[in-house]
């Protein structure tokens, strides 16, 4: 229940639930989702250019190696799920760059612990003609973004972000696909 517990969203009386029903269960599915976690570990790793998850063995990733997409067009987003979103539209085909989480100082988190560093270099090795900063609606995603404007200005790079319409508050992967066709479409000069 304790390992349970510490999962994100998970409190103490789902935790117990999901406890006692792997006791019921089948000894067979308890093993499944062991061998699932381990696989998890195990299976898959970050892009060591984008930071996306990719498979192990699998570096660079599919998307950062996809030769279709426009490589000088760059997604700037907080988390892997976020990606799979944007993805989801259809509407986007150039590269990704995840930052792991968004400036919360609330939460210790600065400059350092995020992809910041590694996204400039790209900028400048790549040829990166456009950054569309795709951060979440946030206060956290709103002050990240504009560290990333301060961060990269004097760069041969155009900043844009996503159109408003995208809810104050959420988050990308829980935004519908109209919504974020949307806000690709839209997207403005920063």
């Amino acid at each position: 229940m304790e390992a349970f517990a510490r999962l994100p969203g998970i409190g103490p009386k789902t935790a117990s639930r999901l406890t006692y029903y792997l006791l019921r269960a089948q000894a067979e599915e308890s093993l499944e989702l062991a061998g699932a976690l381990k696989e998890l570990r195990t299976g898959t790793i970050f892009c060591s250019r984008c930071f996306n998850i990719s498979a192990a063995g699998v570096d660079p990733c599919l998307l950062c190696t996809d030769t279709t997409r426009n490589s000088e067009i760059v997604c700037v987003v907080e988390e892997p799920l976020d990606v799979l979103a944007i993805e989801r539209t259809g509407q986007f085909h150039g590269r990704y760059h995840v930052l792991h989480g968004a400036l919360s100082p609330v939460e210790g988190i600065g400059p350092q612990d995020l992809r910041i560093e590694e996204l400039a270099g790209r900028v400048t090795a790549e040829g990166i003609q456009e950054l569309i900063l795709a951060t979440n609606p946030t206060l956290e995603g709103e002050a990240t973004a504009m560290f990333l404007k301060r961060r990269l200005q004097g760069l041969a790079v155009r900043l844009t972000r996503l159109a408003r319409g995208l809810p104050t508050g959420g988050d990308l992967e829980y935004t519908d696909i109209s919504t974020l066709t949307q806000a690709l479409e839209g997207r403005s000069e920063l």
